[in-house]
């Protein structure tokens, strides 16, 4: 097998972890504080990763990488996990799922603040579509009911696309899963002190699948996920293998259904579709 198909296999391995993670949050979450949640998912995935650094004698970080490293923690470890937690307490996986049509464009677009690209005028005209839809589906949902959870869910991708892009300018130098592990060991002193005092008197009512969901969210979409995706990202090209995480919002659509049960609707697929074919035109028209 020849290192651009391996990168493919890696990538679309990495890309399917990361799109059970919302349906994995939404059964943890129905079970678990959000708070402890998010806190305990980085805190399980920090100490491997940590275990992991030291077994393969992974060189510290340089002083200078450590403000985009905190940046990465923030957007990455913190941000994207406690806020989708809190949005999957209004909204469905399947809903919520739509919103990730957004994330490589938000990628995008922090790349051109932070690296001072400059995109031809078509890519903000796919930008401006992409978030016409998504808003207004959001509205078709009804106001009343999921606007909170809307909002969180666009604050996520917002915080995870600024943790994208820290992440991968210093994958240039560090490498792509020590970056996502020096993330996590930098935000242990933060994560395991807010795990102990969220810690839940009592875990009687958690059942089988809540910690099948925590264990998923800790082990795989936090740690091995990123190990796949990065090592895809190396073999067979970042342009070109990351492309299949366009395919993320369809894999976790039938994910919901398939394991949740919920609905999806036509309207979500359209939608899905369409902002899919937005981020992928403005990718286009990027440089």
């Amino acid at each position: 097998m020849d290192k651009a198909t391996s990168g493919w296999i890696n990538g679309f391995i990495g890309v399917a972890i990361f799109a059970g993670s919302l349906p994995a949050t939404r059964v943890a979450v129905a079970e678990l504080d959000p708070t402890f949640l998010t806190c305990a998912r980085a805190t399980i995935a920090a100490v491997l990763g940590w275990a992991l650094l030291l077994l393969l004698r992974q060189p510290r970080p340089r002083r200078a990488d450590l403000p985009a490293l905190a940046l990465t923690a923030v957007g990455v470890v913190l941000g994207f996990p406690l806020l989708t937690a809190l949005a999957l307490q209004h909204v469905t996986s399947a809903h919520s799922i739509v919103f990730l049509g957004l994330l490589p464009l938000s990628t995008a677009v922090f790349a051109v603040l932070r690296g001072g690209e400059r995109p031809r005028p078509a890519f903000w005209m796919f930008s401006v579509a992409g978030a016409a839809f998504v808003v207004g589906y959001a509205v078709m949902g009804g106001l009343d009911v999921s606007l909170k959870g809307d909002l969180l869910m666009l604050a996520a991708i917002v915080v995870c696309g600024m943790g994208y892009a820290e992440g991968a300018k210093l994958s240039r130098t560090l490498g792509g899963w020590q970056v996502i592990s020096w993330a996590l060991v930098l935000s242990l002193p933060v994560m395991l002190p807010l795990a102990l005092f969220t810690l839940p008197p009592s875990f009687a009512h958690v059942t089988v699948a809540g910690w099948i969901g925590l264990a998923y969210v800790s082990l795989f979409s936090m740690l091995i996920g990123f190990v796949f995706w990065y090592r895809g990202l190396a073999q067979g090209g970042i342009a070109a293998v990351g492309q299949l995480q366009l395919f993320q919002p369809f894999m976790g659509l039938g994910l919901a259904a398939l394991l949740l049960h919920e609905n999806v609707s036509w309207a979500m697929l359209l939608v899905t579709l369409a902002a899919v074919v937005c981020v992928a035109g403005a990718k286009k028209y990027a440089r």
